[in-house]
């Protein structure tokens, strides 16, 4: 079967940073299966285990290990590798590490953005650039509806607040340096992604959600479960991740006039039947592990956290063509089996990993043949 993305990817040379960590790992898996040529900047793996070590991704890729918020020696690496394009994940990205590190958070997710898009501007270097933020870059007002790519820049907390101005400072180099009727000229396509709530398997992180569910049950302990009743979108990592290769496939066909209506910003979500509580999430994977159970432990967190958190994809679908592909029971459902595996430890987890993706190329190929289906029909 062919790509999802008709060989675009193959045999470009892709850079991403923060490609060690946890949604880098995946986007590093992918690119590699659609022939791409990928190079990695970043740091050691936030954490251990680790997907990017579990998988050996080294094997993989060029890496170059380095701080994204050494400037020079990132644009040495954009000199000498001079990508098609660049995915920007590297990040500080817990909230509650940011909380414990503040200054560190801001400067890592401001400075590290704008030093990607300054080395650009100043090698004069035409790229494709999707830039990845944060679905907490929004003035966030508890609102049942979802947040649209216009709505106001905000954050509670210092890691949100860091995406939110990641945003304002990727809006102000597209329109000081990149402005979109002039990118003949420059040759720069940037845009911006911005999702959360992401699960799947090799998430090791702190003080998110599985990987709690996943250290407790590994040890046979409760599962501890702070806020049961806040309700999130919760989305299979695969799913962000086709949404950035999507939007980054529209930005490398430079020679389209189109090319411009991407090069702004959006997000990319779940379905609505996704939006669930904590505690349905939990419990769902109690179910798929086979055994466990959880109790409540507090009523407050030690920090502030929001109730509710929606996205509105009606730009990704209108302008990308691109919706959500996997529910709620299959989001889980693949998560778990992955922790399964480890848990047993399976010498496939790579193949593992590359099965879940076929898995989920299948259900956008699946998807885009019913579209067509419906069409002939409606002639």
């Amino acid at each position: 079967m062919q790509s999802a993305f008709d060989n675009i990817y193959k045999n470009k040379k892709v850079l991403v940073t923060g490609n060690t960590g946890f949604k880098g790992s995946w986007l590093t898996l992918w690119l590699s299966m659609l022939g791409a040529e990928v190079y990695g900047y970043s740091l050691q793996p936030p954490t251990e285990p680790s997907l990017y070590k579990v998988l050996d991704l080294s094997k993989l890729i060029n890496q170059e290990e380095a701080d994204i918020r050494d400037f020079n020696r990132l644009k040495k690496i954009i000199k000498t590798i001079k990508p098609d394009i660049i995915f920007h994940l590297a990040a500080q990205s817990l909230v509650g590490e940011s909380y414990l590190t503040p200054l560190d958070t801001i400067e890592i997710n401001t400075m590290g953005s704008a030093n990607v898009m300054e080395a650009v501007r100043q090698l004069k270097y035409p790229v494709a650039i999707v830039m990845v933020t944060s679905d907490k870059c929004y003035e966030n007002k508890e609102w049942l509806h979802g947040y649209r790519e216009t709505d106001p820049m905000g954050g509670y907390d210092p890691y949100s607040s860091s995406k939110g101005a990641a945003e304002i400072l990727i809006s102000s180099w597209r329109n000081s340096f990149f402005p979109n009727n002039t990118i003949l000229n420059h040759g720069v396509r940037l845009a911006s992604a911005r999702a959360g709530n992401v699960i799947g398997g090799g998430d090791w992180a702190k003080d998110r959600i599985v990987p709690d569910c996943i250290r407790d049950l590994l040890k046979g302990r409760v599962i501890g479960v702070r806020n049961p009743h806040a309700t999130r979108p919760w989305q299979h990592v695969l799913e962000p991740l086709h949404g950035y290769l999507h939007l980054g496939s529209k930005l490398l066909n430079f020679q389209s006039k189109t090319v411009v209506d991407y090069c702004e910003a959006f997000n990319f979500g779940p379905q609505v039947s996704s939006n669930k509580s904590v505690k349905h999430l939990v419990e769902k994977v109690i179910q798929y592990w086979g055994e466990g159970s959880w109790e409540w432990t507090s009523p407050q967190a030690a920090h502030h956290e929001a109730s509710l958190l929606n996205l509105s994809t009606d730009k990704a679908f209108h302008q990308l063509k691109w919706m959500a592909k996997w529910d709620f029971d299959t989001t889980v459902q693949h998560t778990v089996e992955w922790y399964v595996y480890w848990r047993n430890g399976s010498s496939e987890l790579l193949d593992l990993t590359e099965q879940q993706i076929k898995a989920y190329e299948t259900a956008v190929h699946n998807a885009a043949r019913a579209v067509k289906q419906e069409e002939i029909k409606s002639i």
